[in-house]
């Protein structure tokens, strides 16, 4: 086992060249974790970050839709717009049941 230290031009070169590795035997796929020594892929993600990223920053894979945060941003809007009305519905309830038993 070496004790080889690896940089983050060292983790975006083994991503690059097992990609072009895998596209020459002909699969039709992204580098795999499982691909990669266990020491290679604690390299690639302190560097790199999460495997889907280490792809994007390694040139691999296209880069995620760059509106992702701000549809959930929306998600979380309508989420607490509809925790409210349900809370108000149920204080609405709560108020005419007690109306009604006066």
């Amino acid at each position: 086992m070496s004790d080889k230290k690896y940089r983050k031009e060292d983790c975006i070169i083994l991503l690059q060249n097992k990609y072009r590795e895998l596209q020459a035997s002909g699969l039709s796929r992204y580098p795999q974790r499982s691909d990669f020594e266990d020491r290679e892929v604690v390299a690639i993600k302190a560097f790199l970050g999460p495997w889907p990223r280490a792809l994007e920053a390694a040139g691999i894979k296209p880069p995620r839709d760059d509106d992702r945060a701000q549809k959930n941003k929306e998600k979380r809007i309508r989420a607490k717009k509809a925790k409210i009305a349900a809370l108000k519905a149920v204080e609405k309830a709560k108020k005419q049941e007690k109306d009604t038993s006066i």
